[in-house]
């Protein structure tokens, strides 16, 4: 299998080579990739060992059943260290990443957890490709649902839905709210409960408290309003979907360890006494965040700006408009030894004034044209973000055997070097 492949954000490239001499090789580092590709292109890093021990540690922490958010990274190099890691459910959002994990692994449980899906969505996914449970937030989604599995060759399948109801919440302390967009207010919530139970093979609960919510108090706070839901619709359900956010640590935030997330979780859904009650999780940036980087190279210094190859129209959306800090650090084109360090804003490659991120990067006062830096904690929202603007759409992607650029603490790091098998 290659490490490595040229490809575009909109038209993949065919092109392939490997930097390992065998398939027992080792896996290289970041500093050797770069010293042997010398990269004009943006170079995507993906820490397969990383995501794997992320992934493993959340599903051993967590009781109950873990699915992907397969949104935030749809790369296959990505599914595979998650698959590796003990991951066997999946989070999909769209007929193409179901499609997509139905191919990569055939006995993957896929739910379809967006809550409004084209009708052609929800019978593809239901007919060739055996999803079952579907989210939902209005009496108008269950309709649909409920009329596309009752089409001719649906039904002849002669199976009962996964029903999941998707309640909003109030605004917490998580970097993007996600329940002005999506979700059911209380009484909302009580009527759609109330009518799927009787179509439903299975009745869930679900909610999401926000992306990189550092507050382990919200799952609680959710958890308590979803059993108020519970019991004012007066029916049984058999999931209750405590959804994503699960943080990571960036260069200025430094989230509670893992473990305090899942104390909470569980104090709350054992305070319910729901018997027969199964949870269910989404994480997707908790698990991959750490397992991704861009080495982006310099191409013109203008005092604390620096104008690099990759931007906001790129792998570096979140560093833009939403200001996420990210860790970086300096790979000199000559080698050598870095300076103190200092903070410097980045202009993208696009010709649009708004590709900037201002950071701040801390890299040595010495950077220069033709250096590379490398930013960190892009495994989540960075290379599926990607566009072709202006052109700028090349890049190549490898696996390396660095850690991650920054820990979060509760998930196991990875050796480097470790390999890992691959399942699929």
């Amino acid at each position: 299998m290659s490490l490595i492949q040229s490809r575009a954000a909109v038209a993949q490239a065919d092109h392939r080579i490997s930097l390992r001499a065998d398939a027992t090789s080792a896996i290289q580092t970041v500093d050797q990739v770069v010293a042997t590709l010398r990269p004009e292109e943006p170079l995507h890093c993906i820490r397969p060992a990383t995501i794997a021990s992320a992934s493993r540690a959340f599903v051993e922490a967590f009781n109950g059943d873990t699915l992907y958010a397969v949104k935030c990274n749809p790369e296959p190099a990505v599914l595979r260290a998650v698959w590796e890691g003990g991951v066997r459910h999946f989070d999909c959002a769209s007929i193409a990443e179901v499609t997509l994990v139905r191919r990569m692994f055939p006995g993957a449980e896929i739910h379809f957890m967006h809550p409004v899906k084209s009708r052609a969505a929800i019978r593809d996914a239901w007919i060739l490709h055996g999803v079952r449970d579907f989210v939902l937030d209005a009496p108008e989604e269950l309709a649909k649902i409920l009329a596309e599995i009752a089409v001719p060759d649906a039904a002849a399948l002669a199976a009962r839905p996964g029903l999941f109801v998707r309640l909003a919440l109030p605004k917490s302390g998580a970097a993007i709210d996600l329940s002005s967009k999506f979700g059911a207010d209380f009484d909302a919530a009580v009527g759609l409960l109330r009518a799927a139970r009787r179509h439903a093979g299975r009745l869930g609960v679900a909610f999401h408290v926000g992306s990189q919510c550092m507050d382990p108090l919200a799952w609680r706070e959710a958890m308590n309003l979803a059993g108020e839901v519970i019991r004012r619709a007066g029916v049984s359900v058999e999931v209750i979907d405590v959804g994503g956010g699960f943080p990571v640590a960036y260069p200025d935030l430094d989230p509670p360890p893992l473990g305090a997330f899942m104390a909470e979780i569980d104090a709350a859904f054992d305070a319910l006494d729901l018997p027969g009650v199964k949870l269910w999780a989404e994480p997707g940036r908790a698990l991959v965040g750490g397992g991704g980087s861009v080495v982006v190279q310099v191409q013109l210094r203008r005092g604390r700006m620096l104008y690099v190859n990759d931007g906001v129209y790129g792998a570096l959306a979140d560093a833009g408009a939403l200001g996420f800090r990210f860790p970086a650090r300096l790979i000199r084109a000559n080698g050598g030894e870095g300076g103190p360090a200092t903070p410097f804003g980045l202009f993208g490659p696009t010709c649009d004034s708004t590709d900037v991120m201002h950071g701040p990067f801390l890299l040595p006062e010495d950077v220069a044209e033709g250096d590379w830096i490398e930013i960190g904690q892009l495994g989540a929202y960075g290379s599926c973000l990607r566009t072709a603007f202006n052109g700028f759409d090349r890049a190549t992607l490898v696996e390396v055997s660095d850690r991650a650029m920054l820990e979060t603490a509760g998930y196991q790091a990875a050796e480097p070097g470790q390999g890992f098998s691959r399942a699929a």
